[in-house]
C-alpha cells in the first residue's frame, strides 16, 4: 500500500481541485479521510482474514463499488443535515467517489502486495498497473520507520506529492489569470 501521507495528500488535493473555494476546507479534510479509509481493512489481519479474501486487504474495501457506497452515504448525510455554505451535492459526491477510489489507484501503483480488487465483489481478480513506481509501505505504524519508510516517502514525494503540488500550482495560476481577466 501507499502510506497515509500519499493517500491523504491526494485526497486533499482532489478536494481543493474540485471545491476550490477556501470555505470548503472541511470537505478537503473529508476527502483526505476518504482517500485513506479503504485501509481500515487491515483490521482483518488481527482476525486472521486471508489477504486474498474478499474481505482481506485490498479486497472489497478498495473496490469502485465501495468508493461509490462511501460517496453516496456521506453525500446523503450531508444532504440530510445540509450545513450553510455546503457544496453542490453532485460535486461533493464526485469528490468523495474520486478520493475514495484514488486509494486503490495509488495501491495499484506500488511495488508490492497482491494487487487491488477494483471490481469486487463481481470480479475478485487483483490488479496492478503497468507503471508501479511507488515503494510499497509496511502495514502498521510501528513498522513505518528507518530506511523502508524513507524509501516509501521518497517515492511518494516524487510520484504523489510533487504532482499534487504541481496541480495545485496550476490551479492557482489559472485562478489568478481568470481574476485578472475579469478586472
Amino acid at each position: 500500500m501507499a502510506s497515509i501521507v500519499g493517500h491523504c495528500a491526494l485526497g486533499a488535493t482532489l478536494g481543493k481541485l474540485l471545491l476550490p473555494e477556501r470555505r470548503y476546507w472541511p470537505y478537503w479534510l473529508l476527502a483526505a479521510a476518504c482517500a485513506f479509509l479503504p485501509d481500515a481493512d487491515v483490521i482483518g489481519f488481527k482476525f486472521h482474514v486471508p489477504y486474498a479474501s474478499l474481505w482481506g486487504h485490498r479486497g472489497l474495501s478498495h473496490s469502485l463499488l465501495a468508493a461509490a457506497v462511501v460517496a453516496s452515504g456521506l453525500t446523503l448525510l450531508t444532504a440530510w443535515r445540509r450545513p450553510a455554505g455546503a457544496p453542490p451535492l453532485g460535486r461533493l459526491w464526485l469528490l468523495l467517489l474520486l478520493a475514495t477510489a484514488s486509494h486503490g489507484v495509488l495501491d495499484a501503483m506500488t511495488t508490492g502486495g497482491e494487487g487491488v480488487a477494483f471490481f469486487s465483489p463481481f470480479d475478485t481478480e487483483r490488479y496492478f498497473f503497468g507503471l508501479r513506481p511507488i515503494a510499497v509501505s509496511p502495514i502498521g505504524v510501528k513498522k513505518f520507520v528507518g530506511e523502508w519508510a524513507a524509501r516509501v516517502l521518497r517515492s511518494e514525494i516524487q510520484w504523489v506529492l510533487l504532482p499534487c503540488a504541481i496541480l495545485l500550482l496550476v490551479q492557482r495560476l489559472l485562478a489568478g489569470r481568470r481574476t485578472a481577466e475579469l478586472r
